[in-house]
């Protein structure tokens, strides 16, 4: 059998090329040739697999050239240059290493803050131009004070360990901490509003979604103790940079220190020349362990895959053996649609338990592809990062408890799958199943029956069973350009609540929502969105 052969494209350590070799791998290390486009798309068709690190630009284009490729591994967690899409189409499995940089990122937050804390970036200027101002940089304790951790997950509760040790009072704001697990953590859970109140520090640890961006908003900004320092090595559009420099000038907020921006590369900014911020170009996960971990962790990973079909932190696809994939990959599909439904409902509600009902043929899979599936839809809604693997740690952690159960053909489906979802304030549940075309259908929401096709834009809607819904549904959309590929009505009796489900051809914009709202027919107007490709 002719050997793999992997090619690394950017610069990994030789120690992870030698992994490769060490595993009856062929590997031609090439640490330049990510950066060209034009020799890359040259040589590609010739390989299995592709180590890259963020340098490479996986591109359909380039897709289109590698025609035996079979696994592209990149070296760290974002994988803004893959075009995971069209690598799914062209049967490319695409895995990450989504936690080799935690401890790193987590130190030089801590490092941000004793920075901005003591004014070290300042005072080492100054002190290196010949000046001696000592009663210039008047610094203050960390020890005593107050930190506000807002996203406790992995990142977040390294720092909350660390913070503990410096003496610190920790408080955290999650909506996905339990209280179980804040316990453990041994800090304070709160909600956002009474942590920016109460702390003397803040720190960001959140991915940037729909829900955290501009988290620290100028309103919320406006809510924080006079004196308050922040800081955010996490993602860039967490803050209100404008604002933010707005509260420093006025002196509400003491200091920050940024490792992120909303643009990057940042080569000019609001905040840049502000006294007391202190600023670095990206370098959370810049250490050389970071570095060498995750080149290590990705070579064995695509090593795994290319030698034995193991399949590990795939963003696109479950861990599942390829017998497997054939029969599994609809109702993959469907547990993770299952999953998003519930998770973009869920908003922020934090999420108590995930129970699952496996019936009839679902009951014979492999659940644990299954389960992976399903839980990442649910977390992909406030994590975008997550993946099929690191979805079930990632809830574990978060204290939620997972249940399956199993039973035997029940009625008129050969099979389905049915989740629950207990948060703190309410319980929701939806069902599906695979028709013999092999597409996933959605057949109950909320226990009342429907049968609605899943498609990528779709609106959700509940309301009392009357008459003049059908036709506000219609009226709206069409007056608004919103064309319904499918429409598909349920109710749990005559004049009871009733729910409707639109299958359109692009997003509900907020105008015509606004429109449905005004009508006062409905009680939830809810656009949501599948990745059916």
């Amino acid at each position: 059998m002719t050997a793999p052969k992997v090619l690394v494209s950017d610069k990994l350590s030789e120690t992870a090329v030698q992994i490769f070799r060490d595993r009856g791998i062929d590997v031609d290390f090439l640490p330049d040739v990510g950066k060209d486009k034009e020799k890359l798309a040259e040589i590609i068709g010739q390989y299995d697999g592709l180590a890259i690190r963020s340098a490479t630009k996986v591109t359909p284009s380039i897709l289109e050239h590698a025609t035996n490729l079979k696994v592209v591994g990149r070296a760290g967690i974002g994988t803004d240059n893959v075009d995971k899409e069209a690598a799914s189409k062209h049967g490319v499995i695409v895995m990450n290493t989504p936690f080799g940089n935690m401890i790193t990122t987590a130190e030089h937050a801590i490092a941000m803050m004793f920075a901005v804390a003591r004014q070290i970036p300042e005072a080492s200027a100054s002190t290196h131009a010949g000046k001696w101002e000592k009663s210039k940089f008047m610094g203050v304790e960390l020890t005593g004070k107050t930190l506000g951790v807002i996203g406790a997950g992995n990142i977040g509760g390294i720092v909350c360990d660390r913070a503990r040790g410096l003496k610190m009072k920790v408080v955290a704001y999650d909506p996905f901490l339990s209280q179980e697990k804040a316990d453990k953590m041994q800090v304070e859970k709160v909600e956002l509003d009474e942590l920016l109140k109460r702390a003397d520090f803040i720190t960001l640890h959140v991915p940037l979604t729909d829900q955290t961006r501009n988290i620290l908003s100028k309103e919320n900004l406006e809510k924080t103790k006079k004196g308050v320092r922040i800081v955010n090595c996490a993602r860039g559009g967490l803050i209100d940079e404008e604002a933010l420099a707005e509260m420093l000038q006025s002196g509400h907020v003491a200091g920050a220190a940024l490792d992120v921006f909303a643009v990057e590369p940042a080569k000019e900014n609001v905040l840049f020349g502000l006294p007391n911020v202190v600023c670095t170009p990206h370098l959370g996960a810049s250490t050389t362990e970071a570095q060498e971990n995750v080149a290590l962790q990705v070579a064995e990973q695509m090593s795994d895959y290319l030698m034995t079909g193991a399949v590990t932190n795939a963003l696109n696809m479950p861990s599942v053996t390829a017998e497997e994939a054939k029969v599994m990959g609809p109702w993959i599909k469907l547990a993770e649609h299952l999953g998003a439904f519930i998770g973009q409902m869920s908003d922020n509600e934090p999420i108590k338990a995930i129970n699952i009902l496996y019936d009839g043929e679902a009951a014979t899979m492999n659940l644990d592809a299954l389960n992976c599936s399903l839980i990442a839809g649910i977390m992909k809604s406030i994590n975008p990062d997550v993946n099929m693997v690191s979805a079930p740690l990632i809830a574990k952690e978060k204290g939620i408890q997972i249940s399956t159960t199993n039973q035997e053909q029940s009625g008129a489906f050969e099979g389905y799958v049915k989740v629950t979802v207990v948060t703190s304030q309410r319980e929701r549940s939806i069902a599906g199943t695979v028709f013999s075309d092999g597409k996933p259908r959605f057949i109950q929401i909320k226990g009342i029956n429907i049968d609605a096709e899943v498609g990528r834009h779709m609106l959700y809607t509940t309301n009392n069973d009357e008459p003049g819904i059908i036709g506000a549904l219609g009226v709206t959309m069409g007056s608004n350009g919103v064309n319904i590929a499918n429409f598909t009505l349920g109710r749990n009796e005559a004049g009871g609540e009733a729910i409707a489900l639109l299958y359109v051809d692009a997003p509900v914009p907020a105008e015509a929502r606004a429109k449905l709202a005004e009508t006062g027919l409905f009680k939830q107007i809810k656009p949501l969105e599948f990745d059916v490709a």
